[in-house]
């Protein structure tokens, strides 16, 4: 017995069903992007950041999120960032 197509998301319990049952778990969703591994410390440079503002320093990543500074404001004055946008400085 042949079944329709997958249209809009109907079928989909008859699928995950029978990918159970076949000891497959749901399809995964493969993340293109791979975040860099940025020690605290080392200088970063945001997604487009204009050439002549300075590298940030990175103070810490946690969870997805990263707190840098620049050097010029002082140890008190940080801002967080998503990791996603940082790269490291040549």
């Amino acid at each position: 017995m042949a079944q329709k197509p997958l249209e809009d998301g109907a079928n989909t319990d008859l699928l995950f069903t029978a990918m159970a049952s076949m000891g497959t778990s749901r399809p995964r969703r493969h993340h293109t992007k791979v975040v860099e591994l940025l020690p605290p410390g080392s200088f970063v440079k945001l997604v487009n950041q204009p050439d002549d503002l300075p590298p940030f320093q990175l103070i810490q990543c946690k969870g997805g999120r990263c707190w840098v500074r620049q050097q010029a404001w002082g140890q008190l004055v940080q801002w967080e960032v998503p990791h996603r946008n940082l790269t490291k400085a040549a």
